[in-house]
């Protein structure tokens, strides 16, 4: 006897659409939707249109929710906030995708009023959904990987205990760093900078505005495409699952007398001057050579 599909309606606030575009190129999309079922999504064909689901009530499972909100945001001439209340007390859970979704992101410079995500502006707590808090998973990222999204929702299927960090992100994926498994580790650990974008070789945190020490995901971990990864491509951490992204000035690293202003997670400031005194008296030929090879 087939199991019955579980019922998803995803959607999209005051956004960009890059979690769709993300999660379109899930490479087992078609043993996904094996287990479950799109009653709406704005970019796979559904069995509802979104005017359904604002006049009908549409049995759903789970309720998955894109882009930033406003109180002033309307879908098909209805609120988005009505629209999340009118389906949020008949689902399963809640999960937002995106960094705009969880804490506002960029569009919380938008030209609407009180822009944020569904539970933080940035990382401070709102109250306007705040009964449907518990049924809620955070899933940040600009955007998120497509993995991170079919992997949470399936643990959703098989009823698991997703284990939650205090932004409602699950543990499994962001309770380390970016930092943890970056390819440039034996560069970040003798200081030595790289000092052009794209080069395999050196560390981005010194000088390149890298935020991967202090940046929960697990972006070196679950590798992009199975291949890469914005650190091992060459490109400096962005800090996109962070509440505060986006900072800006992304490719310089703000220093208060050579000091970097962020450092990473759980280093003290004296830590981390004794560290780089010490590691600054080494010199690793072999590391600052392969900064100068073709």
């Amino acid at each position: 006897m087939l199991s019955k599909k579980l019922k998803i309606l995803w959607l999209t606030a005051i956004t960009c659409n890059g979690n769709t575009h993300s999660f379109l190129n899930y490479p087992h999309l078609d043993i996904f939707m094996d287990t479950f079922e799109f009653i709406y999504h704005p970019s796979i064909d559904s069995a509802y249109t979104l005017n359904d689901i604002i006049n009908k009530e549409i049995a759903c499972d789970i309720l998955i929710i894109e882009g930033s909100i406003s109180t002033e945001y309307i879908k098909a001439d209805a609120p988005i906030v009505d629209i999340i209340n009118k389906y949020a007390s008949k689902v399963q859970k809640i999960v937002t995708v995106g960094t705009c979704a969880s804490f506002g992101g960029m569009f919380r410079e938008s030209d609407y009023k009180d822009t944020t995500g569904l539970h933080f502006d940035k990382e401070r707590p709102t109250s306007l959904f705040e009964h449907i808090k518990e049924k809620t998973i955070s899933l940040s990222g600009c955007p998120v990987h497509p993995d991170i999204i079919a992997n949470t929702l399936y643990s959703i299927e098989k009823k698991r205990a997703i284990e939650l960090d205090s932004l409602l992100r699950p543990k499994e994926f962001f309770a380390y760093t970016v930092h943890n498994g970056c390819t440039r580790n034996e560069y970040f650990e003798y200081k030595i900078d790289n000092h052009q974008f794209g080069k395999k070789e050196g560390c981005m945190f010194y000088d390149h505005g890298c935020h991967a020490p202090y940046t929960h995901g697990s972006c070196n971990k679950i590798l992009w495409n199975e291949v890469n990864s914005k650190t091992r491509a060459g490109l400096s951490c962005m800090g996109c699952t962070e509440p505060t992204f986006p900072k800006g000035d992304f490719f310089h690293t703000k220093k208060n007398m050579g000091i970097p202003q962020y450092l990473p997670f759980g280093v003290a400031k004296r830590t981390y001057l004794t560290l780089a005194g010490i590691t600054k008296a080494f010199h690793i030929k072999r590391l600052e050579e392969d900064l100068f090879d073709d």
